[in-house]
C-alpha cells in the first residue's frame, strides 16, 4: 500500500451539527447510507421538532402511556438507569429546565429563581414508568419532558459504526459534532493511529490544546464553551445540575472520554463533569474500559491514564498535571 493514501470526505448537516465522514475509498453510496441512517434516527429521537416518538411521549405526560419502538424504548430505559445512579449529573427528565434556560437556542438571560423551583419537581426520573412488555413509556406528571440529547449522538454514532461494518468498511472516521468515532486505524504505512484534536475552550474553532492518538475508539468531549452566554461577568453554560437547576459550577472547562462505545462517552462525560476531577479519578480507577482527559479552569490537563490512547500537548498556555 502506498505511503500516501487518498482520503475521501463527505459532509452533511444533521442533528443541528455538521457531520463529517472520512473514507479511504470513493464511495458516495456508503456516505448516503450513513447520512440516511442518521436522519432516520434523529427523526425518532429529537425533541426539537415534530413528529418524533419522544415528542409524542412528552405530549402525553400526565395523560396516558405511549408505545414506542424497541430501539427508542431501550435507549429510554438506559437513560433512566443512568439518571437514577447515586448523585448522577445525568438526568433525562431535565427537559423542562433545558427549555426554560434556552442556552444554545437564543437564551441569554437567567430565569427567575421561582421558575427554576417550580420546574425542578418535573425533573424526577422516578416518575417515568416503563413497561418492557408493551414498550410503553408514561410520564406520570403533567408538564414532564424527557430529553435524550445527552445520549442520542452516542447511540447514533454506534449505529453508524455497525452499519459501516455491515457494508465492509473497517477503517473510517465519523464526527457527529463532538462525538468522534475512529474505526480501525488509518491504512497508511506512515500513520499508525487517528489523530483527534482536543479543542481549546473559548478560542477559535481550530485552536487545539493537543492531539489524542487512538485506534478503534470513540472520543467524546463535553465542555462549558460549547453553548453558553455571559451575564455580569459570569458564564452560564448548557450543562445543568439536576439538583439545583442551574449550570454546574466546578473547576472544569471540559471532559473528554475515550471508550469503545460512543454511548458510554456521552454518559460518562456528563457523570464525570458533575463529579469533578478528584472524585472522577477515584471512580475511574476500577473502570479500565473508560478513560478521560480533564481540562481545568487553571489550565491543567489531567489524564486518568493513557492505556487506550496517547496524548500530546501542543499549547503552552496549558500544562500536563
Amino acid at each position: 500500500m502506498s505511503s500516501v493514501e487518498r482520503v475521501y470526505s463527505y459532509s452533511a448537516v444533521l442533528m443541528g451539527s455538521p457531520i463529517l465522514l472520512k473514507l479511504f475509498e470513493d464511495n458516495s453510496s456508503v456516505a448516503k447510507a450513513v447520512f440516511r441512517l442518521i436522519k432516520q434516527l434523529e427523526d425518532l429521537l429529537t425533541v426539537n421538532r415534530e413528529p418524533s416518538q419522544l415528542m409524542t411521549v412528552n405530549h402525553a405526560a400526565g395523560k396516558h402511556p405511549v408505545v414506542v419502538s424497541q430501539p427508542v424504548f431501550e435507549l429510554i430505559q438506559k437513560a433512566k438507569s443512568v439518571s437514577l445512579l447515586e448523585n448522577s449529573s445525568f438526568n433525562f427528565t431535565i427537559g423542562p429546565l433545558v427549555k426554560r434556560w434556552k442556552i444554545g437556542f437564543h437564551g441569554d438571560s437567567v430565569p427567575p429563581q421561582t421558575d427554576i423551583q417550580n420546574l425542578l419537581p418535573l425533573t424526577n426520573p422516578e416518575n417515568v414508568e416503563l413497561d418492557p412488555q408493551t414498550c410503553s413509556v408514561f410520564l406520570t406528571q403533567p408538564g414532564m419532558e424527557i430529553d435524550l440529547g445527552a445520549i442520542a449522538k452516542g447511540y447514533i454514532a454506534d449505529r453508524v459504526r455497525d452499519l459501516l461494518h455491515q457494508l465492509g468498511i473497517q477503517n473510517a472516521l465519523i464526527n457527529l459534532g463532538g462525538n468522534v468515532l475512529a474505526l480501525g486505524a488509518p491504512p497508511h504505512s506512515t500513520q499508525k493511529a487517528w489523530g483527534i484534536g482536543l479543542k481549546k475552550p473559548f478560542a477559535d474553532p481550530d485552536a487545539l490544546i493537543g492531539i489524542m492518538e487512538v485506534n478503534n475508539k470513540s472520543v467524546v468531549t463535553s465542555g462549558i464553551y460549547e453553548r453558553y452566554f455571559e451575564k455580569d461577568g459570569k458564564i452560564y453554560h448548557h450543562i445543568l445540575d439536576p439538583k439545583t437547576g442551574y449550570p454546574l459550577d466546578n473547576e472544569l472547562l471540559s471532559v473528554t472520554v475515550i471508550s469503545d462505545q460512543s454511548i458510554d462517552g456521552d454518559i460518562y462525560t456528563t457523570l464525570l463533569y458533575g463529579m469533578g476531577v478528584e472524585n472522577s479519578l477515584a471512580y475511574l480507577a476500577d473502570k479500565p474500559e473508560i478513560e478521560a482527559i480533564f481540562v481545568t479552569k487553571s489550565h491543567q490537563v489531567i489524564c486518568s491514564s493513557e492505556r487506550q490512547y496517547r496524548f500530546t500537548l501542543q499549547d503552552s498556555d496549558f500544562h500536563l498535571a
